[in-house]
């Protein structure tokens, strides 16, 4: 006998408050790490689960005003006329929870819901919850099959996580089935396809500069310790392997209208500020934790947050959405 679309809500909805979830796996072996280049899920937990613990810092996440900021700015770019907030919402691919908390802060939903692949980043996304006093639960979960029942959710978030799964299409079909009618989905913070191209060549030479020039003796306290460039070369690999997909802004529309969504609609932002972005993040992922200080952080946001503006404000009316690095989606669910 086949089980009805019920029978498979309700069977998710056990399994998602009787499993339980499995513990993070930070460190990696080396024969883990070549399994998972043939095994884009397992690559999926390896990598999240070694970045988890410093994924914040890494790309200079914080849970104030400036990414509460960011956030809505991304959420109110494509969906900024919604009455708010909502009641419920999930936050799929959630990562440490950046951009579900910060949407909370920032009064977009009450309570909330974070999924993730990866054990680590789950752990870390509600201990980040709970400092910040939020209502938030939260499952390891794969995209594909989120384990919740039909129609739960008002609001559906995610940040750079469509790339990582494998079929985009059916992810979208499960963001549907858990929203309730006429909820919305937003996600932002996915690579373009040309962005991608631009972005990947950036951040490599600036990679490859930073490690040989720090070879020299005069700068070598600027040079990370040789095992944790190894780790990272071992993470850049399955970096490689966890990176699936890049979009085109009316294809990835596309494929939410034939998951089933209706007013679909994407935007893009980042050039200028991806430009200088990405080899100033590589540059600070090369250097030892802590070397380059409050000034460096100052001029490096305040750099991005000016490129930003000229995206916004001037590049955005003569460069087509294409070429710039991030695309955002948004959809509603039929039927209200």
């Amino acid at each position: 006998m086949t089980a009805s679309p019920d029978d498979r809500s309700r069977d998710r909805a056990v399994d998602a408050s009787a499993v339980d979830d499995p513990a993070p796996h930070p460190h990696a072996t080396e024969a883990e790490v070549e399994a998972a280049l043939k095994d884009t899920k397992l690559a999926q937990v390896l990598y999240h689960d070694w970045e988890a613990e410093t994924y914040d810092e890494k790309w200079s996440i914080s849970y104030d005003e400036r990414c509460i900021d960011y956030a809505r700015g991304r959420f109110d770019a494509v969906a900024g006329d919604q009455p708010l907030p909502y009641e419920r919402a999930l936050e799929l691919g959630c990562g440490t929870g950046f951009f579900l908390l910060n949407l909370m802060q920032g009064g977009v939903a009450k309570t909330g819901s974070v999924t993730d692949l990866s054990p680590g980043m789950v752990k870390v996304a509600l201990r980040n919850a709970e400092n910040l006093g939020l209502p938030v639960d939260g499952r390891v979960a794969d995209a594909e099959t989120i384990p919740y029942e039909d129609d739960t959710f008002d609001l559906v978030v995610g940040h750079a996580v469509l790339h990582h799964i494998p079929d985009v299409e059916q992810s979208l079909r499960e963001v549907l089935r858990v929203l309730k009618p006429g909820g919305r989905f937003v996600f932002a913070g996915e690579p373009t396809t040309v962005g991608n191209f631009y972005a990947r060549w950036l951040g490599r030479l600036t990679w490859e500069a930073t490690t040989r020039i720090t070879r020299l003796p005069a700068l070598a306290d600027w040079r990370r310790p040789q095992a944790e460039l190894d780790e990272s070369s071992r993470a850049a690999a399955l970096e490689a392997v966890v990176d699936l997909h890049t979009f085109d802004p009316t294809d990835l529309e596309k494929i939410a209208e034939s998951a089933g969504a209706v007013e679909v609609h994407a935007e893009t932002e980042e050039f200028a500020a991806a430009l200088l972005g990405w080899p100033v993040r590589t540059f600070e992922a090369a250097v030892p934790e802590g070397k380059l200080g409050w000034g460096w952080a100052r001029f490096a946001f305040g750099a991005w947050k000016n490129l930003s503006w000229v995206d916004e404000n001037v590049l955005k009316h003569v460069v087509p959405r294409g070429l710039f690095y991030n695309v955002m989606i948004t959809g509603v669910k039929p039927g209200k």
